[in-house]
């Protein structure tokens, strides 16, 4: 009897049976919450994480995936208290129980962290962290917006960083609480306070007695803290005015492990208020560097403008040649010209000579010819002149008579009483003066 028990008994294979046990934690546990202390935590370069959660009682081993390990928002160390979530396993190549947690909140703070999953999950849906939605930071803004609490040990840091690097640039600081119930509506309240600076600067809305310089960037800084600490920026209306910024904003809030919703919504995100004030400007020495290379650059094109205009006067002046040389040149051709225009005179005028002295030659027979002609018609002119010589009238008694003008008077309605006459006569002159002009 007792032979046939042990021929019917189960022999397991050892992988079938850590399978089994997996197969029996998962129905029996999965999923389990599990509250202990942190020990061994090492981040591998893989991007997964192991280590181990214990108590009093025992401890069990766990691996967190990279997945998981991405969406931490803070930075689990050794002997801090936790409460993860995940699911329970064997690791069957060892045979060991193992966690594989899939969430990891510090203790005590796993409703916040689900309020915080929630309100992501709302605001991601609206679009409000859409990559699309970022802009980019001017590099030379001509100020900085600057919200964080007066108190804060950030402040201190961003101001520090902002003198070293940009110190040209102004900063307008606006305070606000950074931590407790009040707040997120003072955070909201200095940010609004901002965008209406922001509005001024730009001539956009009312006057001012003097003109603010125009605000390009907003920082919105906090040093590191737990959670809780760090709650105020995970407000759902400081999220939404965020988002109404009319310039970019960058958040610089807690360590660079800590994320909070005001991280999702800004323009640009950095790991702490250091950087985020380094992330807001070009440092001023990379400016001057610039300028720097920019005026050697200059230097050397107009260097190399000024070769090159050298060499082409240098060419200039080797066609030129010397100016003495030129003269000189210029001076025989004006000889050689001048000599050509005396001989060419010369020749003109030996030739208009020629003509001249056949023309004289060939003169005397004309005025032969045609003297006794021209004798004749003179003497009919010279009768024909003497007939018409007024003085042959006044050898026949007639006179003529003028006025003081010289004009002739040839009727009696031409004079008036005590006019003054002049007759001339074939000999001499005489002056009269009418006494009684007669018209008929």
């Amino acid at each position: 009897m007792s032979q046939n028990l042990e021929s019917t008994r189960l022999v397991w294979q050892v992988g079938a049976l850590t399978r089994a046990i997996a197969d029996a934690l998962e129905a029996r546990f999965n999923p389990v919450a599990v509250r202990g202390e942190l020990s061994g935590f090492s981040a591998a370069s893989s991007g997964h994480c192991y280590f181990a959660l214990k108590d009093e009682q025992g401890q069990i081993r766990c691996a967190m995936f990279r997945r998981a390990a991405s969406l931490l928002n803070f930075s689990p160390r050794d002997g801090q208290l936790v409460e993860v979530r995940g699911r329970l396993g064997v690791y069957e190549p060892r045979g060991e129980l193992q966690l594989v947690v899939e969430s990891m909140t510090p203790a005590g703070q796993g409703a916040l962290f689900e309020e915080f999953a929630r309100l992501k999950a709302k605001l991601a849906g609206e679009g409000l962290f859409d990559a699309s939605r970022k802009r980019p930071v001017p590099p030379l803004p001509r100020a900085i917006g600057l919200v964080t609490s007066p108190n804060a040990a950030a402040l201190h840091d961003v101001v520090t960083a902002l003198r070293r690097r940009v110190p040209h640039i102004p900063v307008v600081l606006v305070p606000a609480a950074v931590q407790g119930a009040q707040a997120p509506q003072e955070l909201i309240q200095a940010l609004s306070k901002l965008y209406l600076l922001e509005q001024y600067s730009q001539g956009l809305s009312g006057d001012l007695t003097h003109k603010l310089p125009p605000i390009d960037v907003i920082l919105l800084v906090r040093g590191g803290g737990s959670l809780d600490d760090l709650w105020a920026f995970n407000d759902e209306q400081l999220a939404r005015t965020i988002a109404q910024s009319p310039v970019p904003i960058i958040s610089g809030v807690g360590h660079e492990t800590d994320f909070t919703i005001a991280d999702f919504c800004a323009d640009l995100r950095a790991p702490t208020p250091t950087a985020a004030a380094e992330l807001a400007a070009l440092p001023r020495e990379q400016l001057l560097l610039a300028v720097d290379n920019a005026q050697a650059a200059l230097q050397q094109r107009t260097a190399h403008r000024l070769d090159q205009h050298s060499q082409r006067l240098d060419r200039l002046a080797q066609q030129l040649g010397r100016p003495s040389g030129l003269v000189a040149r210029q001076q025989l051709q004006l000889s050689r010209l001048g000599q050509r225009l005396a001989h060419g005179a010369q020749t003109a005028l030996q030739r208009q000579q020629t003509a001249l002295a056949q023309q004289t030659a060939r003169l005397p027979q004309v005025l032969l010819a045609s003297q006794a002609q021209r004798h004749e018609r003179l003497s009919r002119a010279a009768l024909r002149l003497d007939l018409l010589d007024p003085h042959r009238v006044l050898q026949r008694g007639y006179a003529l008579l003028t006025d003081t003008d010289g004009r002739a008077i040839t009727q009696a309605a031409q004079t008036h009483l005590g006019q003054t006459l002049r007759a001339d006569l074939a000999q001499g002159r005489v002056d009269l003066t009418v006494s009684a002009p007669r018209l008929f």
